[in-house]
């Protein structure tokens, strides 16, 4: 975005950069920013957040890797073609897309490559720390918004490049954040790093839909006594999460998160799986379907269905915009480790915190004050540049 130079701005650096949610998020920034549409479903645009201190909009630098070579403004034109983008919009904002697709980096490990993991991370950190020199930012914030991986192999086997970014953000002294199932951090051998370097950390899945919905109606049922028997649902999604999704591994790691939501809400986990179905005719659309049975007094038996239909890239985009500036904000006032307050963005939360929706918006409120900066302007202790 552009921006005075004599501002400290912020860089976003985006796993995944060429895909659908990181479009939208380029997109939506750019077009926010230029007052051609308003900040709708971005919380740390609601007045709760307007003293806490979070870089603006117009303040974001994005960049990113990407295994694809589909260039920005071309994505956004299929976006615009299959509805997600509105009409007009990617056109006004093809400078900041273009600009965005110049800070694009070649990601891996791809077919052919040669490099060791070490030699991966390396080269990762390398470009986050160029990216950041370069533009003169403030800090760079690390997202994952790429396709899901499935679960790595175990004790010995190769790292999932999930986890080789992750690395690579802790090695760049980068907050990092994990909007997707994949490991990233997870994994025992980014976890140990991250626990040595401290830098705030937060992930993983995130919360756009169907999951959002559990994550409300989860407490209802336990908060009201009735006994949920059994909870299937059903995912029918396209687009390149729809074909990462029809290999039965990720399936699994997606549908985990989703588990633990009704898990850590209810107590139990009622009998009911989640089916996930590519339909590449869907595109970026996704239909999610929810069966819930449940016994009333005198074990009079009841159903409840859900169907909830929408865009993913649309519902991931201003959350993944709140969570660049909560992460960099949070960094700036010198929090560590894992974000546990930003649970209600997740499927997984990192650290500790509550589970139910409700708890998790005034944890994530209370986070908002805690980054207010004290009286007067002046720094807190601790925090940074």
């Amino acid at each position: 975005m552009s921006a005075s130079l004599s501002r400290p701005r912020t860089g976003v650096w985006l796993i995944g950069a060429r895909g659908s949610v990181a479009t939208t998020v380029v997109t939506g920034c750019a077009a926010v920013t230029a007052g051609l549409h308003p900040p709708t479903g971005m919380v740390t645009e609601t007045p709760l957040f307007a003293g806490s201190a979070l870089p603006a909009l117009s303040d974001l630098v994005f960049g990113g890797h990407d295994t694809l070579d589909c260039p920005l403004p071309k994505r956004a034109e299929a976006l615009t073609a299959g509805g997600v983008l509105p009409p007009g919009v990617a056109s006004a904002v093809a400078a900041e897309l273009a600009a965005a697709d110049r800070e694009i980096r070649h990601g891996g490990p791809t077919s052919g490559d040669t490099r060791g993991e070490a030699e991966l991370v390396t080269d990762f950190a390398d470009d986050i720390r160029d990216f950041t020199h370069r533009h003169r930012l403030e800090r760079t914030v690390v997202i994952n918004v790429a396709s899901t991986e499935p679960a790595s192999g175990g004790p010995g086997a190769p790292l999932p490049a999930s986890t080789l970014y992750a690395l690579a953000a802790l090695r760049a002294g980068c907050p990092y954040v994990n909007f997707t199932p994949s490991e990233g951090m997870h994994h025992p051998a980014a976890a140990r790093a991250a626990e040595r370097t401290s830098l705030p950390h937060a992930g993983r899945d995130g919360k756009t839909g169907q999951t959002l919905l559990r994550a409300v109606l989860g407490p209802m049922f336990a908060q009201r006594a009735l006994t949920v028997r059994a909870w299937s649902g059903t995912n029918l999604l396209g687009g390149g999460d729809g074909a990462a999704l029809a290999d039965p591994a990720a399936a699994a790691a997606k549908n985990a998160g989703k588990e633990r939501v009704l898990a850590d809400t209810l107590g139990t986990v009622p009998e009911g799986e989640v089916h996930i179905d590519d339909v590449p005719a869907l595109g970026d659309w996704k239909t999610a379907w929810d069966h819930i049975a449940f016994d009333g007094f005198l074990g009079t038996r009841m159903i409840l269905q859900t169907i909830w239909q929408g865009c993913d890239s649309a519902l991931a985009a201003p959350l993944v915009l709140d969570l660049a500036r909560l992460a960099a904000r949070a960094h700036q006032a010198g929090l560590t480790g894992p974000l546990g307050d930003l649970g209600f963005y997740f499927k997984d939360p990192v650290g500790a915190g509550p589970a139910s929706l409700a708890e998790q918006y005034t944890a994530l409120t209370a986070l908002g004050q805690r980054l207010r900066p004290p009286a007067g302007g002046e720094r807190a202790p601790g925090e940074r540049q």
